[in-house]
């Protein structure tokens, strides 16, 4: 449990309030940013665009490397555009995954998120494989306050679920449909061809909106594999990470959108129906360095 405790926030703080910058604030800084899954690559870029600017501004305050450190992050994040994009109608958002994402839960708080600004919201359950899958999803669609479209029978085509949710949205005048999909392995082509399909299918009735891949922030480095392969299949707009336990591992966010070139766009930070927000680079980095 100890390690839980660790925050970026935390372990910067001993840094600027040190009386000058000196080697030993760069090293501690490059320790705190990789241990913050940063990764090595950007942390070393971070640190080093730092340096130019404590030389450039000729400042040995700890308390202006704050303030840099604040500013470079924001212009990395600033990169990518993080605003989701719903404004047809039906506004169809397909979600995507790994088993174990928590992509369900995810669909649940995402539609809760949708229904604060007063969305009608409609869930398809296209993971027909399992059929405890549709019963958790219903569960949580209940609780976000959606509707749900399920299959007519087990077994059913996936694609056809997500054709009869696009008709329900639109014979009903739902704003937003949110396509479930079974998690699958990004390294097993025939369901991955399964989505390609379920595409197919939905650009017939309607225009996609959104493409949302759930990450687990905690598997690093192999989510950002799994995102590059749902890139390929799937058309990923934008990503949602999930289990981001506060600034313990903000990095990942960075790592992701800089490796992929696809914007966060939604954080979960915990377990209940509201923990889920929009990213907003200015807030999220004032999280992590304080």
């Amino acid at each position: 449990m100890a390690e839980k405790s660790w925050s970026l926030g935390r372990a910067l703080r001993g840094m600027f309030v040190k009386p000058t910058i000196d080697e030993t604030t760069w090293e501690d800084l490059e320790t705190a940013l990789i241990t913050a899954d940063f990764g090595p690559d950007i942390s070393e870029r971070v640190v080093d665009e730092l340096r130019a600017k404590v030389e450039r501004y000729r400042t040995t305050d700890p308390k202006d490397l704050q303030r840099m450190l604040r500013e470079t992050l924001e212009e990395h994040f600033a990169k990518f555009d993080t605003t989701l994009k719903l404004t047809e109608r039906p506004a169809v958002v397909l979600v995507v995954g790994v088993n174990g994402v928590g992509k369900t839960t995810t669909i649940g708080k995402f539609t809760k998120f949708l229904r604060g600004y007063q969305r009608s919201v409609v869930v398809g359950a296209a993971d027909t494989f399992r059929a405890a899958a549709v019963d958790q999803l219903a569960t949580w669609a209940q609780r976000g306050g959606a509707a749900i479209v399920r299959p007519q029978q087990e077994g059913q085509d996936p694609a056809s679920v997500a054709y009869q949710t696009i008709e329900f949205a639109q014979r009903e005048g739902i704003e937003i449909a949110i396509i479930d999909t079974a998690g699958r392995l990004h390294t097993k082509g025939g369901l991955m061809d399964e989505l390609t399909k379920i595409r197919r299918v939905i650009e017939k009735q309607a225009p996609i909106s959104e493409v949302l891949l759930v990450l687990d922030a905690t598997t690093g480095q192999n989510g950002v594999m799994q995102a590059e392969a749902f890139l390929q299949h799937a058309g990923v707009t934008g990503l949602v990470l999930t289990k981001l336990d506060g600034s313990a591992k903000g990095g990942f966010v960075l790592a992701v959108q800089e490796r992929t070139g696809i914007p966060v766009k939604l954080l979960g930070q915990g377990e209940g129906i509201d923990d889920l927000t929009g990213f907003t680079p200015h807030v999220f980095v004032q999280s992590l360095v304080g």
